[in-house]
């Protein structure tokens, strides 16, 4: 089937995803609680939209892994090991997405990611300063399991996904918020939504006619809003971090609810 939309509203989707994905690069997730919506808005069926969001946030990893690899914030020995374990779930949720509730998926994961800003905010010094933790054979597998669970989610759905890792990073890692979104940026934004995106185009429909001011906007905004995150630190992060997980909850449940 067809999906036509005008120049204006391609030019709309690029400002959009301007937008949602710079205020993706700076908190750590949260591109889908913008982009994805207006996708349905035009018309797409929820999977041709999901799968051309998915490969679309990939460029979001992109171009915020271009400016903040310049502040040397990853360990790469540890984010091949959070790949290993998170990937198989990507790809496992994207296989699942069409054989599940997609009202009681989105219920939970809103109340989920409601409880995540909540969280945060009840936490005054979480994520202000780089405490490596966890990072034996059991913590590993432990935290890892976790990121397994995530990826499914990841895979399976697709709003604020990334706000989940950033937390866990956090939260079982020690790693401050920029830190932690750096690393969201890279593994979630470039690897996991890859393979979603991959897994999603080959067993449905993608929309690639919009695809390229969804592209172009992600590289933009990604580069656009890393830049801003690293010139304000953690403080800042954390806030935009919650008010991106509160709204994003609610915006899920919502949703479900209609």
């Amino acid at each position: 089937m067809e999906f036509l939309i005008d120049n204006q509203s391609l030019l709309f989707l690029f400002v959009i995803a301007i937008i949602a994905n710079a205020l993706s690069a700076m908190a750590g997730g949260g591109a889908g609680l913008l982009q994805l919506p207006i996708l349905l808005f035009l018309g797409l069926p929820f999977g041709v939209a999901l799968a051309t969001h998915k490969i679309a946030t990939v460029a979001l990893g992109i171009g915020s892994s271009l400016r903040y690899r310049q502040e040397k914030l990853f360990d790469w020995k540890f984010s091949l090991i959070i790949l290993a374990f998170g990937l198989p779930g990507v790809v496992l949720g994207a296989n699942v997405i069409l054989h599940i509730s997609e009202s009681l998926a989105t219920a939970s994961l809103g109340m989920l990611t409601l409880g995540l800003g909540i969280y945060s905010m009840t936490h005054k010094q979480l994520g202000q300063q780089y405490q490596a933790r966890n990072r034996d054979l059991w913590g590993l597998l432990a935290g890892g399991s976790v990121i397994f669970v995530i990826g499914f989610i990841n895979g399976s759905l697709t709003s604020g996904t990334g706000l989940f890792a950033t937390l866990w990073f956090i939260y079982w890692f020690g790693m401050d918020y920029k830190r932690a979104v750096a690393m969201t940026m890279v593994l979630v934004g470039c690897f996991w939504n890859g393979a979603g995106a991959i897994t999603l185009s080959i067993l449905g429909e993608v929309k690639w006619s919009w695809l390229l001011p969804l592209v172009l906007g992600s590289l933009v905004g990604g580069y656009i809003g890393a830049n801003v995150a690293v010139t304000k630190g953690n403080q800042w992060i954390k806030r935009l971090f919650e008010l991106l997980t509160i709204a994003t909850g609610v915006s899920l449940m919502a949703k479900a609810i209609a």
